[in-house]
């Protein structure tokens, strides 16, 4: 039968219920892992079902084998070779869980959801049970992925790496403590963007971020075009010890927010307004004679807020050095804010984490969901990176 004749109405319309096609399709899938198992088989031995041979090793019959799938539970038949070699991929030996049904446990345990809250999903959705010990085990492979994902090889160039923290409460020797997540996220040449890692430490700090910067460069980063961070003290000199070819924009946004700290609120409306004159400036230029005005219409109220301005001056007008393009994309930390915004989304149902094993699992599998959405390149990026080939040239082509 033909795929179009499975949509057709005359088709459908046998089913009364959706028992009935549930189940029917159940069958197809069913024939279907079958001749998947069969087709493994062929591969295993090195010959088809029929064909003359010369191996050692042959068929032996069928051997039976309850699974559980999206559909439910059911009874495949699984062909066996007779020195007891074939381990067949789609249903492994001593598993009985076909690996879309995994990806769904995990993908559930992505989104916050708890062990016990997961086997009741699986039960009402598929009608069967799935232990607490089975879902533990299918999420503890995750550590696994972790480790061998933490330490793959990185590209040798990066445009721009966004850095940020973002903390979660943690359990500690009967104690409750904060502890952050340390997250990179790279542009490539490619124009896609890509988490370079996650790494967890004590409050966030230069002297920890100088850990996970060694680490990048250990792993066969060798150069970062811009990094974009917030304004973390001593932030920039820690990156300059590592990669001092690299232009540290401090991220605009933190810093309006940390001087509104010390506005009234009354006059926050029309201090942000002044402020935004400075960074919205076309100019470095400009945008310090919009630092002064600010200081002469504002200082005898908010000196300390304007101070903070001329303080990390160089390090906040980085972005006056690149075309308006690029300059949207490094004067603020917004795109590593937003994932961490999606990793809370994630994890929003876990008020404190057992271990540090625990939370590095949670953000892990958020970050997976969150980066499966980046398939294409930033927005103009073909004149994104003729501006970078222009400027960089040669360090953007090794």
């Amino acid at each position: 039968m033909k795929t179009e004749d499975f949509l057709s109405d005359d088709f459908l319309k046998q089913f009364k219920t959706a028992d009935q096609l549930n189940n029917f399709l159940a069958q197809i899938q069913k024939r279907g892992i079958e001749k998947m198992l069969e087709g493994e088989l062929d591969s295993h031995l090195g010959y088809d079902k029929h064909e003359p041979n010369e191996s050692n090793n042959s068929r032996n019959g069928y051997g039976k084998k309850k699974i559980k799938t999206s559909y439910g539970e059911s009874e495949i038949k699984v062909p066996r070779d007779r020195d007891a070699s074939f381990n067949p991929m789609i249903v492994p030996k001593r598993e009985g869980m076909v690996q879309g049904l995994e990806e769904i446990i995990v993908s559930f345990y992505a989104k916050g959801m708890s062990v016990s809250d997961i086997e009741e999903q699986i039960r009402e959705a598929y009608k069967f049970d799935v232990s607490t010990a089975t879902i533990s085990r299918i999420t503890s492979r995750v550590t696994e992925d972790i480790v061998a994902w933490q330490n793959r090889p990185l590209e040798p160039v990066y445009l721009i790496v966004w850095m940020d923290g973002i903390v979660f409460k943690v359990r500690e020797n009967s104690k409750v403590v904060n502890k952050t997540v340390y997250i990179a996220v790279g542009l490539k040449r490619d124009g896609l963007k890509e988490v370079l890692g996650m790494w967890l430490g004590k409050n966030e700090s230069a002297a920890y971020w100088m850990t996970v910067l060694t680490d990048l460069k250990a792993r066969g980063l060798e150069d970062i075009l811009i990094t974009a961070t917030d304004n973390l003290n001593g932030f920039t000199q820690t990156i300059k010890s590592v990669f001092p070819q690299s232009a540290t924009q401090v991220c605009v946004v933190h810093q309006v927010r940390n001087s509104c700290r010390y506005v009234a609120w009354k006059d926050k409306k029309e201090f942000t307004a002044d402020m935004k004159d400075v960074y919205a400036a076309p100019t470095r230029q400009a945008a310090m004679a919009a630092l002064d005005a600010l200081d002469a219409k504002w200082s005898a109220k908010y000196a300390y807020a304007i101070k903070s301005w001329r303080e990390n001056w160089e390090e906040l007008t980085v972005f006056f050095d690149f075309p308006l393009e690029i300059r949207q994309i490094i004067y603020t930390t917004n795109l590593i804010e937003n994932l961490n915004g999606k990793i809370r989304k994630y994890t929003k149902n876990k008020l404190s984490f057992p271990t540090d094993e625990a939370v590095l699992k949670s953000v892990y599998l958020a970050l997976r969901e969150v980066s499966k959405k980046w398939t294409m390149p930033i927005r103009n990026w073909g004149m994104i990176l003729n501006q970078f080939l222009t400027i960089f040239d040669k360090r953007v082509r090794i």
